[in-house]
């Protein structure tokens, strides 16, 4: 069990284990979070455009930090990466079993986890955090370490987390939602987007938790009252009579393009409302398709084969084409 003694001096110790990677050591060991918050430091590019190297904190994220410690949700068991500073007088002493440092504010330069230490500064609670601790490192091996903390992790892929949050039971209303929306369209046979799914991990020419739910969180509201599958259905219809006007022009599949997916489905509302009016709410296929006709009479295929970066503009441009071929 780490120990923690304070002498006259306001000398820290605590029990440590030495680990050796590469060319450089570092020490492992457990310190009270309140202690990283009054002795560990950053240095931001802003505060010190020579010798900084750190982004600057985001405030709002260490408040959901210091949150998550105080509601005892969860835990943190990601080790803070610290480089022992001058201030520090870091020293190891018994038989190389204790680690011995001043307590004082910049103390420890941090590595990574600035954002957690700041979160333990605004939590209430106090909790032993692991921690790892380099010494003698000049400012160019501090810079080269947090290049490499910060490029060689990957992190885990949105998609992977959206697929997994239910069996974590965390999911939100609207997310549960989508989430079921999403594997309708991957799994129904008469699904518009059978086929052109990925529901796990990022595949090229495929469409993503991500983009899904970016296009159709948006949209939930329209659908207040309804049941799932009424939403699924009502959507389907319309991506139905869209991919028919496109496989008129190619057999490209241009849904999988993430501006595309996006524009269509922010010309949803548009489209929808006209249906409400024309054909009294009856959300089929043929009616979306007799709104949605005279907008792609002799729309340029190169318009939905390249459609740049912007899905507004996209969006923005199939509204004025909608507008324009409107009859009374």
């Amino acid at each position: 069990m780490p120990r923690a003694t304070q002498d006259e001096q306001q000398r820290l110790r605590y029990s440590v284990s030495l680990v050796r990677q590469g060319k450089h050591s570092f020490y492992t060991l457990t310190m009270p979070s309140e202690v990283l918050a009054r002795t560990c430091a950053v240095t931001t590019r802003k505060e010190d455009p020579k010798l900084g190297f750190q982004r600057e904190l985001d405030e709002k994220r260490a408040t959901e930090i210091a949150h998550y410690i105080d509601e005892g949700v969860g835990t943190i068991p990601n080790s803070i990466v610290l480089s022992a500073q001058p201030t520090a007088d870091l020293k190891i002493i018994g038989k190389g079993k204790t680690l011995e440092f001043t307590d004082a504010p910049g103390a420890f330069l941090i590595l990574d986890g600035q954002h957690r230490v700041f979160g333990f500064a605004k939590a209430k609670t106090n909790l032993r955090v692991p921690v790892v601790v380099y010494n003698g490192l000049s400012r160019t091996d501090e810079s080269r370490l947090f290049i490499d903390i910060n490029t060689k992790q990957r992190p885990v892929p949105a998609q992977l987390l959206l697929d997994i949050k239910q069996l974590a039971a965390i999911e939100d209303d609207a997310e549960s939602i989508l989430r079921d929306i999403f594997d309708m369209f991957n799994d129904r046979v008469k699904s518009a987007l059978n086929g052109m799914m990925a529901p796990y991990e990022t595949a090229k020419g495929k469409i993503t938790r991500v983009t899904f739910n970016a296009a159709v969180k948006p949209l939930l509201e329209l659908f207040t009252g309804r049941e799932i599958d009424e939403i699924y259905d009502i959507l389907n219809n319309y991506l139905t009579a869209v991919q028919y006007f496109i496989d008129q022009k190619t057999s490209e599949p241009l849904l999988t393009k993430a501006v595309v997916l996006r524009a269509f489905f922010g010309l949803f509302p548009t489209v929808a409302q006209r249906v409400q009016d024309k054909f009294d709410g009856d959300y089929s296929p043929t009616n979306f398709a007799e709104v949605m006709a005279p907008m792609f009479g002799n729309m340029p295929l190169a318009k939905l084969k390249s459609p740049g970066t912007s899905w507004v503009n996209l969006r923005d441009y199939l509204e004025k084409r909608l507008r324009s071929k409107l009859t009374l």
